[in-house]
């Protein structure tokens, strides 16, 4: 496989400009410290599980320089302390055992050495009963807890190829049927199989092929409209097969639409200048467009030195 080294240092710039942008806003991803547990909103444990989510790809995939990494440290290290090292999440599974997300969101944590006892003895015993076996979730939010449950090292009792076999991607339909919704379906059934690209292999082949046979006619898609945060997704998924799909002229695109700061607009709505009165739409894509570059600059590293990607 030929990898250009040349066009693939726009993804790790394009991650390393919105790696400084989240570090300038991340304030705004801080939890208000004088809500009780139970009444903090779901939309700001999303986002600051995913603030930790990409700094935690930066530190896992080391290919970062010395000062993006510290960035990531830090902003893994405030996104813990919100947690309260972890007392907020167990707070909240204490108070809704049957919640999944907490589970979720620890997992991002536990991958990266954040560990918290007294929650893992919690899921432990919780992932032990009955109730976890049938969670009314959508078939690849259940895979999503199984990815975290192994990211923590808990026992898991899942039929994975049945849980596959009821996702969008699993039943491989016709790729012109794809639409946004099940495009996000695709690429977290992607994500959570093989632990955001560590583990390629869990992906089926059967898949695999089915991916890189209609992957670059999505990627085309989405590009063409300007869908920067689905798209950026997508891009990732290609790192996330055992021969990975590279696109240097879509990043080239996505690097023109990523603003002087490092925000990386939705694609949607124009982004005011301010980056906090940004933050609300415009945060995600540039959380994905740090996963995205993190990921395409380190399988492009293992592939250009002739390791097995």
């Amino acid at each position: 496989m030929d990898v250009d080294p040349a066009a693939l240092q726009i993804p790790h710039r394009v991650s390393a400009r919105a790696l400084d942008w989240l570090e300038s806003v991340r304030s705004c991803f801080a939890l208000d410290a004088d809500l009780p547990v139970h009444e903090i909103d779901g939309p700001s444990l999303k986002a600051l599980s995913e603030l930790a989510l990409a700094a935690g790809m930066v530190i896992r995939e080391a290919v970062a320089a010395p000062e993006e990494a510290r960035k990531a440290q830090s902003l893994m290290d405030f996104a813990w302390q919100q947690f309260r090292e972890g007392d907020v999440l167990y707070e909240l599974q204490r108070h809704t055992p049957a919640a999944t997300h907490c589970t979720e969101i620890y997992s991002f944590f536990a991958a990266t050495g954040y560990r918290h006892a007294r929650l893992e003895q919690l899921l432990e015993h919780l992932v032990g009963m009955r109730a976890a076996r049938v969670p009314e979730h959508v078939p690849n939010r259940q895979l999503a807890v199984v990815a975290a449950v192994r990211r923590i090292g808990l026992p898991d009792h899942s039929d994975l190829e049945e849980l596959i076999g009821r996702t969008w991607l699993g039943g491989m339909p016709e790729p012109w049927m794809l639409d946004a919704f099940n495009g996000y379906g695709i690429t977290h059934t992607v994500f959570h199989l093989t632990d955001w690209s560590a583990e390629p292999g869990r992906l089926p082949g059967k898949l695999q092929h089915y991916l890189r046979a209609w992957l670059p006619a999505w990627v085309e898609v989405f590009a063409e409209t300007r869908g920067w945060d689905l798209l950026g997704e997508l891009l990732a998924v290609g790192m996330c097969l055992e021969e990975p799909m590279f696109f240097p002229a879509v990043w080239e695109q996505v690097a023109q639409a990523q603003r002087a700061d490092g925000m990386l607009p939705n694609g949607v709505t124009r982004p005011p200048d301010d980056a906090v009165l940004a933050f609300r739409n415009h945060h995600h894509p540039t959380i994905v467009a740090v996963v995205a570059g993190t990921l395409t600059a380190s399988r492009a590293l293992t592939v250009a030195a002739g390791m097995p990607a």
